[in-house]
């Protein structure tokens, strides 16, 4: 009796250690699955930032191609490209010349009324002056 009583805790030993084997290696077999899934993906990212790289560098191959092999344009074409050309340029220099324009009227709007401001002080503080003088001098009389 008393080795029965002793076998069935060894037997539950080798069952629960049975069992946490089952468990460990079920828990491997899916972080193997996850790191396998996960290195799988980058590889396909790879892939695709690679295929990408070399799209671009097709399309870069490309319009080059067509700029060495451009045909020119018609003489009447090209005059109105050149025309079309100088007027953006006119254009630009003339938007240039009105905005510097435009600041100096601004600067000069600025002063001018900075200026008006100035000149009401003064007239303002000339008043008090003259009405602390005259105070002065009533005092002074009596």
């Amino acid at each position: 009796m008393a080795s029965s009583t002793f076998a069935i805790p060894q037997n539950m030993l080798l069952l629960i250690i049975a069992v946490i084997a089952l468990i460990t290696i079920i828990i491997v077999t899916i972080q193997w699955r996850r790191v396998r899934e996960t290195q799988n993906n980058a590889i396909l990212i790879e892939k695709q930032i690679e295929l990408k790289k070399i799209s671009m560098v097709e399309k870069d191959m490309d319009s080059k191609r067509l700029l060495e092999t451009a045909m020119p344009l018609p003489k009447d074409q090209q005059e109105k490209l050149t025309s079309i050309r100088r007027s953006t340029s006119d254009t630009m220099h003339e938007i240039g010349y009105l905005h510097s324009e435009v600041s100096e009227r601004l600067a000069r709007l600025e002063a001018q009324t900075e200026f008006r401001k100035l000149q009401k002080m003064l007239n303002e503080i000339e008043v008090k002056e003259s009405e602390l003088e005259k105070t002065l001098k009533d005092i002074k009389k009596h």
